[in-house]
């Protein structure tokens, strides 16, 4: 297979956000979620193209590596990071099908799940912008889809991507849930409705 054209990432945003109150009370500990965005060409914009293979097998593990190298030095350490998930912004000349082409597949993700030593999937959005456009990346608890607190949300916006021939990737990640959740689990909700947590299946 012939990749078309090589990966070309304009630039690399960070975002990192630590909140000390949270609905009018102190947080226990600061509680931080942040975020590294690289702003690719899209190599399939303004045409359709079949087969999107060769450019999946070459720019998923380079952007993972990288990416994923970059997270856990925001970080600190792989183990300081409990939430995690995804995202892509295309430009306006590309599908939505591109964005998808570039975070969902093993060679993206399994560096980050893999990295963090995590159990459950990676949340994820994909989306479609111009400039500016609102960025939303969906976490949830690296070992446990059911445990509430960790369901977030990172939003933030790059002034100048996309452009309309890019792609913004994504990924997020938060130092612990909610600091003052109480709202229960799953699993409450499923005990309380009278399902047999022993027994999976049958829920």
């Amino acid at each position: 297979m012939t990749v078309s054209r090589p990966l070309q990432i304009r630039k690399i945003v960070t975002f990192d956000e630590e909140t000390l109150v949270e609905g009018y009370k102190q947080t226990e500990t600061p509680w931080r979620m942040f975020a590294v965005a690289a702003v690719v060409t899209n190599p399939w914009a303004g045409k359709f193209v079949e087969n999107l293979k060769p450019e999946i097998m070459d720019y998923g593990p380079k952007l993972g590596e990288m990416m994923t190298q970059r997270m856990i030095a925001l970080a600190g350490s792989s183990d300081a990071i409990e939430a995690y998930g995804k995202a892509a912004v295309v430009g306006v000349d590309g599908e939505i099908e591109h964005g998808s082409a570039l975070i969902h597949t093993l060679r993206f993700g399994n560096y980050y799940r893999e990295a963090v030593k995590a159990k459950s999937y990676l949340a994820f959005t994909n989306t479609r912008g111009g400039p500016n456009a609102p960025i939303s990346v969906p976490l949830m608890d690296k070992n446990d889809a059911g445990r509430r607190s960790h369901y977030l949300t990172i939003q933030f916006a790059i002034p100048d991507a996309p452009r309309a021939d890019e792609v913004v990737i994504v990924l997020g990640a938060a130092t612990g849930g909610r600091p003052h959740h109480r709202i229960g689990d799953r699993y409450q909700d499923l005990k309380d409705l009278g399902h047999d947590l022993e027994n999976p299946a049958a829920v």
